[in-house]
């Protein structure tokens, strides 16, 4: 029992960071908006530039973008019916786990055990970065915002993984695209 009881924690931590691998997407958008007239794209340029990223995530998210709105049948056009748009922001979070709960080492419960000797007061900090990427389409020729696509998650520190991490969060969010009507 005092062994396993040693691996709570641990399992918490690794159950509470799996988890934190997805990403949490939403969309919005206009509802009096016929998405079947749009068949063209282009970057729009003002916009991309005022994203706070470096230009080499800011490209890998470009490049996801262009590929999962080609798949989806559009095509990137010197004059389109929709302008992308992207935007981000990041926050740090820290979180504490203790496992601190008063019980002897063999499992007395709550209280006090003449065997406690204080084996259990195990605390651990984890701080990760959560990203938000907004991608905003446009309607080129009303210059109006017609949809918008948000994803959230932890952003990876890993180096190797992060243009797969930006192309999971892309292909969530566009996947919302077109919005389904309901009637």
């Amino acid at each position: 029992m005092k062994n396993i009881l040693k691996f709570v924690p641990v399992l918490a931590l690794l159950l509470i960071v799996s988890s934190c691998s997805s990403v949490k997407v939403a969309s919005d958008f206009d509802k009096t908006t016929d998405f079947n007239q749009y068949k063209t794209f282009a970057f729009y340029k003002t916009g991309i530039d005022k994203a706070e990223i470096n230009d080499i995530d800011k490209r890998r998210i470009l490049h996801a973008i262009e590929a999962e709105l080609t798949a989806k049948g559009f095509v990137k056009s010197e004059n389109p019916d929709l302008l992308i748009s992207i935007f981000t922001k990041a926050r740090e979070q820290v979180n504490v786990y203790s496992n601190n709960m008063g019980w002897g080492p063999y499992g007395y419960g709550w209280g006090w055990s003449p065997y406690y000797y204080n084996n259990f007061n195990n605390t651990s900090v984890t701080r990760s970065t959560e990203g938000t990427l907004y991608i905003d389409l446009i309607d080129a020729n009303k210059k109006e915002l017609i949809w918008q696509g948000v994803g959230t998650g932890v952003l990876n520190d890993n180096m190797n993984k992060k243009e797969e991490r930006i192309q999971e969060f892309v292909a969530k969010i566009i996947d919302n695209y077109p919005p389904e009507l309901k009637n």
